[in-house]
């Protein structure tokens, strides 16, 4: 029953997301939203939404172990394992402007969540003022870019155009997109419950379940568009997705989860796990910068560091 609740859990977070993907932008272009607007805001948070859901569940059912490992576990997931990956089947360019704004936005994230780290907990201020800061984000990019059309524009433009339209115009889109949202619920439901089994039974903390299973489970909606992105050559894309990505799911997952309920943060997080996130981020921006790409060769350095990171929380923990 638990390994069937996991498997059916992640099954539906993935096809769920992609699902809400496709119906949040097929919806956006149905309202004439321009391409820049909804890969700034569109694509990222339905891309973020596997998170939202299982971090606000974990967090309304008692567990913030796993709400904070989820996105914890994502943040590391996302640049060491599915930027590894994409650098490993295509080198990475990189638009300084992305880097510069967007990747000091995402830093920035990371610094904030390690000093709520150390405060022990994310009280409902703490969620506002990470939306609100959200917001002000958004809004001064998208100014910014219409007003400057430089590079970092076209990627996020691209973002929304690599996503296909559904079929059936309009209504196809709201149907994938509230049969996105009901897998979704239904999936964060059985992984939470999975997870916390899977815990009890491998004799090891939800926060470690959370840290690696659920946070690459949640992961996959961009593992899978990132890796598709990659292999088509879109490259450019692929980096700006996973940047947005960890934007959101600091400011905007746990900014919306802390908003209905204060999150504790165990000590836990604080020894290793947390510094691994940081360490990862501020470690990208200058791998980025040098050649102006993520190399094959780094991308392989990724992906060996995050085997490497989840070994040790099975064997060390």
């Amino acid at each position: 029953m638990v390994t069937f609740c996991l498997i059916a859990g992640l099954t539906l977070l993935f096809v769920g997301g992609e699902a809400l993907v496709r119906g949040a932008v097929g919806a956006a272009r149905a309202l004439d939203i321009s391409p820049l607007l909804i890969g700034l805001t569109v694509v990222a948070m339905a891309t973020s939404a596997p998170e939202l859901v299982v971090s606000l569940g974990a967090a309304l059912e008692g567990k913030p172990s796993i709400a904070i490992g989820n996105v914890v576990g994502s943040n590391i997931a996302n640049i060491l394992l599915i930027l590894g990956i994409a650098a490993i089947i295509a080198p990475l360019p990189c638009q300084k402007a992305l880097v510069y704004r967007d990747g000091t936005m995402m830093v920035l994230g990371m610094v904030i969540l390690t000093g709520l780290g150390l405060y022990g907990i994310i009280e409902r201020w703490h969620g506002i003022a990470m939306l609100l800061a959200l917001v002000s984000f958004v809004v001064y990019t998208f100014r910014a870019e219409q007003r400057e059309h430089n590079g970092a524009a076209e990627v996020h433009a691209s973002e929304a155009d690599e996503v296909p339209s559904p079929p059936g115009g309009t209504i196809g889109a709201l149907v994938l997109l509230g049969g996105g949202l009901a897998m979704l619920l239904i999936g964060a439901e059985m992984l939470i419950y999975g997870a916390t089994e899977t815990a009890r039974g491998l004799g090891v903390s939800e926060g470690v379940i959370g840290l690696s299973l659920v946070a690459i489970g949640t992961s996959l909606p961009e593992l899978a568009s990132v890796g598709i992105a990659a292999w088509r050559g879109h490259t450019e894309v692929a980096l700006g997705n996973v940047i947005g990505s960890n934007i959101f799911n600091v400011f905007a997952i746990l900014g919306a989860t802390s908003t209905v309920v204060p999150v504790s943060i165990g000590a836990e997080f604080i020894s290793v796990d947390i510094w691994v996130m940081l360490g990862a981020s501020v470690l990208l921006l200058p791998l980025m910068l040098s050649g102006a790409k993520l190399t094959r060769v780094e991308g392989g350095l990724f992906l060996g560091a995050y085997v490497a990171y989840i070994s040790w929380l099975y064997i060390g923990n």
